[in-house]
């Protein structure tokens, strides 16, 4: 790709920044409609888990693929189909005539989501190639998802409370069209010099583990841990896993290269991912629920109440891309764990939503933990690894996200259902909630302890080592192909 002019990188930045926010909106949105969803489309908690999980998990299973398949035919490219699919996928949904052409077309959505925010995000790493300038390219990148948070649950409820649950899905149009436009004119197209080939078996493979697993936990509370349906899936999901890590290693060019995972930051920044988006699912789907259908707000009251969580992300993203980029991911991720555990101990062991001003100090603590690690997450996958590989690496911390968000959902909502059949009152909430709060808990110190095990030196060394074998693979294809 041509070296390109700083204000032509900052365009570049924004553009690539309007996918992420259409992607991102989308969810922080429909978190919001979800019970004027549920009451109108007569659906149950399992349903409304899967009008997120649907779109979370198409998302999360094509993401690599999308990423290689952009480094082969052109970023710009499947930037720009990924556009007018999500478009189209959008329209459709404010159609949907009940809850399962809903969950169809949310998966249409999905589709074209997978080629937005990985080939974007490929596109910042190959606009950005200094390491501070990048990392500050990311952190800008990050603020727009507390931009989504702030703005999505006002939105949504505004659009809800006045035209509809509907509604909420024309947004999207008007910005994608927008995004199209502006790519058409100022984003170049880029490859990579040596992308990889479709890998066809082992897609199938990540499709079949993450629906099947998705499947057995949203559905065990109603079929029941021990029948043979939740089972079966469950099997299928572990012999989907074991098939997909023998048949990897013995693929030239996977789908899932598992060289990434020797290095000790790039396998720690997928897990914490993994746990900081499920924290992030199950506090948004627990609160909404909580707030609408048992404290009885509007969605437009409920998304208001969310402003403080939603502010301290939006306030503290940006600054964790500049610490990230003075100091390194460390700190950051330190003190995201920590604000994140804290956060689900106030709900946990003292029952934040019993008191409005605790409520307010939760979301406040859980906001800055999330705005201080989405940061680290993305300088950390793709830092490191070659720009050549940027569209996969990107795709790989893409994926850990969503199948984070889908497990929080699938996981919180199965809790909930678990403990409380009808949970309306205050109480009867509070205690079915209380063990999905713990989990959240558990997420945040596990973001803690990842942090600190996998940003130091020994982690550094093992991260060069990594490289290096990509560097030797590099040059062992080369020298193939010249004496071929």
């Amino acid at each position: 790709m041509p070296e390109l002019s700083h204000r032509r990188r900052l365009l570049v930045l924004a553009i690539c920044c309007m996918s992420l926010l259409i992607v991102s909106l989308d969810n922080t949105i429909l978190n919001v409609a979800l019970p004027s969803m549920q009451r109108e489309l007569h659906a149950s908690v399992s349903g409304m888990q899967w009008t997120i999980d649907a779109y979370t998990l198409v998302l999360a299973s094509l993401l690599m693929l999308s990423g290689s398949t952009a480094d082969r035919l052109g970023r710009r490219r499947i930037f720009l189909i990924g556009l007018v699919v999500f478009a189209v996928g959008s329209l459709l949904c404010s159609l949907a005539a009940d809850l399962q052409w809903l969950v169809v077309f949310r998966m249409v959505q999905a589709v074209g989501g997978s080629m937005l925010n990985p080939v974007a995000m490929s596109i910042i790493t190959n606009t950005f190639t200094e390491p501070r300038e990048r990392a500050r390219a990311i952190g800008i990148w990050g603020g727009v998802v507390g931009i989504s948070m702030a703005a999505g649950p006002v939105i949504g409820g505004l659009l809800v409370q006045t035209a509809g649950w509907r509604s909420i899905f024309w947004l999207n149009v008007p910005i994608a069209a927008l995004a199209l436009f502006l790519t058409l004119r100022f984003v170049p197209e880029s490859r990579a010099p040596s992308p990889r080939r479709v890998d066809p078996v082992g897609q199938l493979l990540v499709i079949s583990l993450l629906g099947s697993l998705t499947y057995a936990i949203i559905e065990a509370p109603e079929a029941g841990w021990h029948s043979p349906q939740i089972l079966g899936f469950a099997l299928l999901a572990l012999a989907s896993l074991a098939g997909l890590l023998v048949y990897e290693r013995r693929r030239r060019e996977p789908l899932i290269d598992l060289r990434f995972f020797h290095s000790a930051p790039f396998s720690g920044a997928t897990v914490i991912a993994v746990c900081a988006f499920a924290a992030l699912g199950g506090f948004l789907f627990m609160n909404t629920l909580y707030l609408q259908n048992v404290r009885g707000l509007s969605a437009l009251e409920a998304g208001l109440y969310m402003l403080p969580m939603a502010g301290m992300t939006l306030v503290f993203a940006p600054l964790s891309g500049r610490l990230v980029g003075n100091r390194g991911p460390r700190l950051s991720l330190l003190l995201a764990g920590t604000t994140m555990a804290l956060s689900g101990v106030l709900f946990a062991a003292f029952d934040a939503e019993s008191s409005t001003a605790l409520l307010f100090t939760g979301y406040v603590v859980f906001g800055i933990g999330f705005g201080l690690v989405n940061a680290p997450i993305t300088n950390t996958a793709v830092s490191g690894m070659p720009r050549a590989q940027a569209g996969v690496a990107a795709a790989v911390a893409s994926t850990s996200r969503q199948v984070g968000q889908t497990l929080g959902v699938a996981v919180i909502g199965a809790v909930l259902a678990s403990g409380a059949h009808d949970a309306a009152s205050d109480a009867a909430f509070i205690a079915a909630g209380r063990p999905a709060w713990w989990i959240i808990t558990g997420c945040g110190t596990a973001v803690l302890l990842l942090g600190a095990l996998t940003t130091g030196a020994w982690a550094r060394g093992t991260a060069r080592r990594t490289a290096d074998l990509f560097d030797e693979a590099s040059a062992g294809r080369s020298a193939a192909n010249a004496n071929s």
